[in-house]
């Protein structure tokens, strides 16, 4: 079953998402990638690593905390069958955002390029069995468990979090983004992964900090093995 609960559940996470730092990466297997920022719309100067593409919707100066932790799996992440997992590996994604619009249900995922001046420039989502046909909307590949999902409601203060966690790592250099979407991620046949409108983006070194070669490749499955 999928874990999608708020970040304050867990007070020593809740202490890493708000350290004072800018973007950190995980060193000497650490198990620990975290990147902030504060919305900006992109720059012709200047290329901030959060932007916002839609300022009425994810204000400038409304802020994004993501942090990545890597470890051993306890088997009650977001698992798919036991030939993708990498013998214990685990990976858990926690967003914290501020600023934003009240009472507000907002997309997010992984996606697998650096955020650019365009939406686009962030490229699909993370997958970790890519579906050979792109777009990806079929359900045996976009879907929670393949993909990493953050979707979040703001509250009245416009504040939101999210978590999902996964038993196994992402693939080194193929994780590079979190992308804001309009609404929350549909689930049906030919609509599975989408969630409208990219609203935003915050560059993450997202890595496979931990066991080290742990990721599954493309071939790990067939693709009717595949489970949310």
């Amino acid at each position: 079953m999928r874990t999608h609960r708020k970040a304050s559940a867990a007070l020593a996470v809740t202490a890493i998402l708000v350290m004072p730092t800018t973007t950190a990466f995980a060193r000497d297997g650490s198990g620990l990638v975290k990147a902030e920022g504060w919305f900006a719309p992109p720059s012709p100067s200047q290329l901030s690593n959060a932007l916002t593409y839609d300022v009425t919707k994810v204000p400038v100066g409304s802020r994004v905390s993501v942090v990545q932790q890597s470890g051993e799996s306890d088997g009650g992440g977001d698992g798919v069958h036991a030939g993708e997992q990498a013998d214990g590996a685990a990976t858990t994604v926690l967003l914290r955002v501020s600023g934003l619009l009240p009472d507000r249900m907002y997309g997010a995922h992984v996606h697998t390029e650096p955020c650019g001046r365009a939406p686009e420039a962030a490229g699909p989502h993370y997958q970790n069995v890519m579906d050979p046909n792109q777009p990806s909307t079929d359900p045996a590949y976009a879907n929670p468990g393949n993909e990493v999902w953050l979707d979040f409601t703001t509250d009245a203060g416009g504040h939101g979090t999210a978590e999902s966690r996964h038993d196994w790592r992402f693939r080194p250099g193929g994780a590079r983004s979190l992308v804001i979407h309009e609404h929350h991620t549909s689930t049906g046949p030919g609509e599975a992964g989408t969630a409208g409108a990219r609203l935003a983006c915050l560059t993450v070194p997202f890595a496979p900090t931990g066991t080290e070669g742990s990721s599954a490749g493309p071939s790990a499955a067939a693709p009717d093995r595949i489970r949310p």
